[in-house]
């Protein structure tokens, strides 16, 4: 009883009230004397209350956990997904690649530059170029249209990057004063909304409006709010924000606008270089209770808008972080340890009733002949290739 009333008070504190009730009375008026009948027949009738309303509780949890199901399974299918590294062009041979593997959906990314962390002008560029063709409009329509003719779907996510870091990152963007962040929020809504309206025109099946803003996202809702509304009176698709996993995607509030709730997957999972994979999945215990909590408040899918890990022994400790530019040591390298972390992710989230798929971190059209490529997250060419495929082979 004390169980049932602390996992949901809200839902049982009315159980727990009668049930009070009935002991109380028991325990008061039991020790006078009174009819054996009398006695019998309260015992019964309480006995009968309290079996209905257990039956109740049971029908009325039963039915709300198949109603989450129902919700998340259906809704969504699984989205059996990559992300597509732009490169300066495309062709049919590399999709039909991404085919053989099982992948269904590419994400492709566009950028907006940001001069600095607290400066609110975001400059855009368009136009295609031999560096940048497919980050360019062109470059996005043209691969598209030619993952649509191999039945492959797009999901845009616009990303911004920050030219002078100096230690800071995208979820430190913030601004001096409220004039400013009403400046940010219109260059970003110039931003936004012109990628949102391509989006409409290529009808791409899914939009993703902002990655790891994490303080823009907690402290100005009404902001994200207002421009949710503004990109759905141009864009019919499903929309979904890509949020990190280090505390954003619990404390943003706008999910329930959104179509599904994506989270950048970069969970932490041991702090053992090649760890087991028993060891792996026991990492995955550590997380998926708040990921699980939030999925159920909102009732919304979870999709995994980025998940990776290098081929490096280390892969697990920090997902996260990139390979050190000029490194060689090849001691460090573990083909092994990278798909060890490919299957605990997918037999930890992958038939989780709440769980619409991922998008992994990442895909070369074409894997370059140099280290760097091949300690980098992409599984191309590994033993982590064959995961993938196995799983993304599956319902």
């Amino acid at each position: 009883m004390v169980y049932l009333s602390l996992q949901n008070y809200e839902t049982n504190g009315k159980y727990i009230f009668w049930m009070n009730i009935f002991i109380t009375f028991s325990i008061k008026y039991f020790h006078t004397p009174m009819p054996k009948r009398f006695v019998v027949v309260v015992c019964l009738l309480g006995v009968g209350l309290l079996s209905s309303m257990l039956i109740r509780f049971v029908r009325e949890n039963a039915e709300k956990e198949k109603a989450l199901t129902t919700t998340f399974r259906n809704s969504l299918p699984k989205m059996k997904g990559v992300n597509w590294v732009a490169g300066d062009s495309i062709t049919e041979n590399q999709l039909t690649y991404l085919k053989t593997n099982n992948i269904e959906w590419i994400a492709q990314t566009p950028f907006g530059w940001q001069a600095a962390y607290n400066l609110p002008e975001i400059k855009m560029n368009t136009k295609a170029s031999r560096a940048y063709w497919g980050e360019s409009d062109r470059g996005i329509v043209y691969t598209t249209r030619l993952a649509k003719k191999f039945g492959i779907k797009t999901l845009l996510k616009p990303h911004l990057w920050l030219r002078d870091r100096s230690g800071k990152w995208l979820g430190d963007i913030d601004m001096q004063n409220e004039s400013q962040w009403q400046e940010w929020f219109k260059y970003y809504r110039t931003f936004i909304l012109h990628y949102a309206k391509l989006a409409q025109a290529e009808e791409i099946e899914a939009f993703c409006i902002g990655t790891e803003l994490h303080k823009t996202a907690v402290t100005h809702e009404a902001d994200w709010r207002k421009l949710i509304k503004e990109i759905r009176q141009v864009y019919p698709g499903k929309l979904t924000y890509a949020a990190n996993w280090y505390l954003e995607y619990e404390q943003i509030k706008f999910w329930d606008a959104l179509d599904f709730i994506g989270i950048q997957a970069y969970f932490p999972l041991t702090k053992k270089h090649n760890p087991s994979l028993q060891e792996l999945k026991k990492g995955w215990q550590n997380h998926l209770p708040a990921i699980e909590k939030i999925a159920k408040k909102y009732n919304k899918p979870i999709v995994f808008t980025e998940a990776g890990y290098k081929n490096t022994t280390d892969a697990a400790i920090e997902p996260w972080a990139w390979p050190k530019r000029g490194e060689t040591n090849l001691e460090n390298e573990s083909a092994e340890t990278q798909a060890s972390c490919y299957e605990a992710l997918f037999q930890s989230v992958w038939q989780k009733s709440w769980f619409s798929g991922m998008f992994i971190w990442k895909w070369y059209p074409k894997v370059r002949d140099n280290n760097r490529d091949h300690r980098d997250f992409t599984p191309q060419h590994k033993p982590a290739e064959k995961t993938l495929a196995t799983w993304y082979g599956k319902d």
